[in-house]
């Protein structure tokens, strides 16, 4: 029974990781490759409070505090850039994170941090709280998906000159996604310090962001649905399948290329596709 709780944890975390990223390249159309950097922000900020004595729950804010106030500052930096441009900046910022954390001793360097405290309410407590939070990420950003928030997104996905010229202020969201998508990878990051209890540079490298980002276009970008439905697979399929963690940027390379050469909408266009097939007959 552990063993599954320990897979359904992960999936949790999986699904929170990638509704973050969907925020920003899903919603708002901001392609990412940096994205494991505020998973790491996340995991670091909780597993050195908590090492200091603060509950698990009460790290949260923290985390998500810390991720998204570099969210904020990578998000300003690049609004200037666009496309393949805004792709190579955040993949930079990975780089970046990895390249600071292995020169701090107080963030354990090369070795990172060990002994990270067990949640005091046991595994099946931490999965309830991983649950309880991808719920109410989940609530927010359907909340994000129907407000204006959402149809602001919609506009500078499709068109950014555009929505320019019908009023919106592309900065501001292009900034609102940003915040919002860091803000959950820190939550994510935090869980997960507390799942695996040992954290290195190595965790939040390329990999995971490529590792994301595939779940995310996988399952379709942009959809909500889709999106849990390829992180939940994608996140479990490691744990059952040493080859898929041996050679996760291969098989996950590979996935990125064939959903966006045959399937670019993803599960989500596949099954809608399927359904009306059916329903029309």
């Amino acid at each position: 029974m552990d063993y599954e709780i320990v897979v359904l944890t992960n999936m949790a975390i999986g699904i929170l990781f990638a509704l973050s990223l969907n925020v920003i390249t899903g919603f708002c159309g901001q392609v990412s490759l940096g994205h494991a950097a505020f998973l790491g922000i996340g995991a670091y900020t909780s597993a050195i409070l908590t090492k200091a004595g603060v509950p698990l729950v009460v790290s949260f804010l923290p985390s998500m505090a810390m991720a998204a106030l570099v969210g904020l500052i990578v998000g300003m930096a690049s609004l200037r850039v666009r496309h393949d441009f805004l792709a190579i900046t955040t993949m930079g910022v990975v780089f970046l994170f990895t390249g600071i954390v292995r020169k701090q001793d107080f963030l354990g360097g090369e070795i990172g941090i060990s002994g990270i405290p067990a949640p005091a309410f046991g595994r099946p407590g931490l999965l309830v709280t991983a649950l309880a939070c991808v719920a109410i990420y989940l609530w927010f950003t359907i909340h994000i998906r129907k407000s204006w928030a959402g149809f602001a997104f919609d506009s500078i996905a499709e068109d950014e000159d555009t929505a320019r010229l019908l009023g919106v202020n592309v900065p501001r969201f292009k900034l609102f996604a940003f915040v919002v998508g860091t803000a959950g990878a820190g939550l994510a990051g935090a869980l997960y310090a507390h799942q695996v209890r040992f954290i290195g540079p190595d965790s939040f490298g390329f990999v995971e962001s490529i590792s994301v980002l595939a779940m995310v276009i996988v399952g379709g970008i942009g959809s909500i649905w889709g999106v849990i439905l390829a992180a939940a697979v994608l996140s479990a399929l490691p744990q059952f399948f040493q080859i898929i963690d041996d050679y996760k940027l291969l098989v996950y390379g590979l996935l990125l290329f064939g959903a966006m050469r045959f399937a670019p909408d993803g599960v989500d266009g596949l099954l809608k596709r399927l359904f009306h097939r059916r329903s029309g007959r």
